[in-house]
């Protein structure tokens, strides 16, 4: 039993490391698959959305607090949208960016700091 232990181990974290090591080898997975990017992250004062390419008139941006509550929204959105955070309290923040037909086309996560 004392044997099986450290190979159990070493094969476990070797199986691991090698499925880390096969993520960080193709980056652009990430970088395709984004329609749109956000700066700054974390965030104090304001927040700037970018749409890439792939941008299509009639999107939204719906942001929540963590908790559900609906923070922001904006209809129709240009190429780039910029959000004032001074309503925004310190804390994790998800957004969800739709079609016309209301389905989730990217959705992610920003941090407030202050």
């Amino acid at each position: 039993m004392r044997r099986i232990l450290p190979i159990l181990s070493i094969i476990l974290l070797t199986a691991i490391h090698s499925q880390g090591q096969s993520s960080r080898n193709n980056p652009n997975t990430d970088a395709v698959a984004r329609i749109i990017n956000l700066y700054p992250n974390p965030a104090t004062f304001y927040i700037t959305f970018d749409l890439q390419k792939a941008y299509e008139k009639g999107l939204s941006i719906q942001v929540y607090n963590f908790l559900g509550k609906k923070m922001y929204e904006s209809q129709n959105v240009t190429m780039k949208v910029t959000i004032d955070l001074a309503d925004f309290n310190r804390g994790i923040y998800i957004y969800h960016l739709r079609n016309q037909s209301g389905k989730i086309l990217e959705s992610g996560k920003f941090q407030v700091t202050r």
